[in-house]
């Protein structure tokens, strides 16, 4: 079909005001839109919380950014409502509890100012709320939910339960960034591949003796990974991965109790913590979706991998995947054109495949309850600290480029 002819046909769209349906409102549903947006397409976001201008939340997590992660945050116009939370992260050293040897990676060894920043959840949140608030080509449906999804050829029927009523539309391409448990996944046939680590993620703020002084904290233990992430002035994000089974014990200690047990964990490289503000814990599963597209669909984020939060990389992966979909897009044509989504695919590969390799080795041999392995996982550390060409890729991939990125978070280095 003709590019002329397929526009006639998409014109009939029941009332929709876009091609491209975004189910899932979140922090990479969000982005895509935005990506859209700044591309001059337009698009279809459904969330199924209602639009809040302030964007109000108890989300606990820290986020670490990659470098790369900013690059694009700031090409979509999300960075400026954002960096005044933002701290800058000039390293990172990672140890392991027992062993021998650390890595330590850091900006000024690639000539840099900074490998990324950290920032609160809740802050990027309400900085994307405040982005698509002015975005010109976003439909933006909050509250409303996706009641029913029927694909074939020639385009993507949808209904779309909102306040108002129910929406009936066609859609050149969905994109399902609806998370872990992705209702258009399952809608689309598409399988998934679980794994438990038995394991739960506590995470939280505390303030310490000192400022970290931009230097995040990554310590690797039998129970799982212990980090603190740089916030601004003397506090810090915590985050504390405890064996399932212990976890409501972990929870439920008194400030001094926890405080004592996170000391216990990091060890005191970043000097006593001090005071710990209100945690939050959830299980820690990887889930991988055998597909990453399908006839007039593809998932993002979470929906596509969801991976261990061990080095932070959840995020930043998954807006790595929502700029490459708009990167691709921004040619024009049929959004949904199955040789598109091929190539999606294809250009995703190197980067999805690295990371859900990179975060489950390090997850499983890194925090392994097995003395045998400690000589060998201290030579690998030792190894990339020592080795350049080993260093310096870990410092690239760090910072977020590995594969070939999206252009919006290129930038020339020194």
């Amino acid at each position: 079909m003709g590019v002329a002819a397929y526009h006639a046909r998409m014109s009939e769209n029941d009332g929709a005001h876009a091609q491209i349906l975004i189910v899932g409102g979140g922090l990479v549903g969000s982005s895509l839109a935005l990506a859209l947006d700044a591309v001059g397409i337009a698009c279809t976001l459904v969330e199924a919380a209602p639009q809040r201008a302030d964007a109000p939340s108890v989300e606990e997590r820290n986020l670490a950014l990659a470098r790369a992660t900013v690059n694009g945050l700031q090409a979509i116009g999300v960075w400026a409502h954002a960096q005044a939370e933002a701290q800058p992260m000039r390293g990172v050293l990672v140890s392991r509890a027992g062993d021998f040897g650390s890595l330590r990676l850091y900006a000024h060894e690639a000539g840099l100012d900074s490998i990324g920043h950290t920032l609160p959840a809740r802050a990027l949140g309400a900085a994307l709320q405040s982005a698509l608030g002015v975005a010109r080509q976003v439909e933006h449906l909050a509250p409303a939910r996706v009641r029913a999804l029927h694909v074939d050829a020639a385009a993507a029927r949808v209904e779309i339960e909102t306040a108002q009523g129910v929406l009936t539309r066609r859609y050149a391409l969905v994109v399902g960034a609806d998370g872990s448990e992705s209702l258009v996944r399952a809608a689309l046939g598409i399988g998934v591949q679980r794994h438990d680590y038995r394991q739960s993620l506590i995470v939280g703020q505390v303030r310490c003796a000192r400022a970290l002084d931009g230097v995040a904290y990554e310590r690797l233990g039998d129970d799982g990974p212990a980090a603190l992430l740089p916030l601004a002035g003397a506090r810090a994000g915590l985050v504390l991965g405890v064996a399932a089974e212990a976890c409501d014990a972990v929870l439920a200690l008194d400030d001094v109790a926890y405080l004592a047990y996170a000391q216990q964990r990091l060890g005191w490289r970043a000097g006593r913590l001090l005071h710990a503000a209100r945690r939050q814990a959830w299980p820690i599963r990887r889930s991988v979706a055998a597909a990453l597209v399908a006839t007039r669909a593809v998932l993002v984020g979470n929906a596509a991998q969801t991976v261990h939060p061990i080095g932070a990389q959840g995020f930043n992966l998954g807006l790595r995947d929502a700029l490459t979909l708009a990167e691709l897009l921004a040619a024009g044509g049929d959004p949904g054109d199955a040789a598109r989504l091929a190539a999606y695919v294809a250009r995703r590969a190197p980067d999805r495949d690295g990371v859900l390799r990179f975060t489950h080795a390090l997850a499983t041999l890194g925090c392994l309850r097995q003395p045998a392995l400690a000589p060998l996982r201290s030579l690998g550390m030792l190894a990339a600290q020592v080795l350049p060409p080993l260093h310096q890729r870990l410092l690239r991939h760090g910072m977020g480029w590995r594969g070939q990125p999206p252009r919006a978070v290129l930038e020339t280095l020194p």
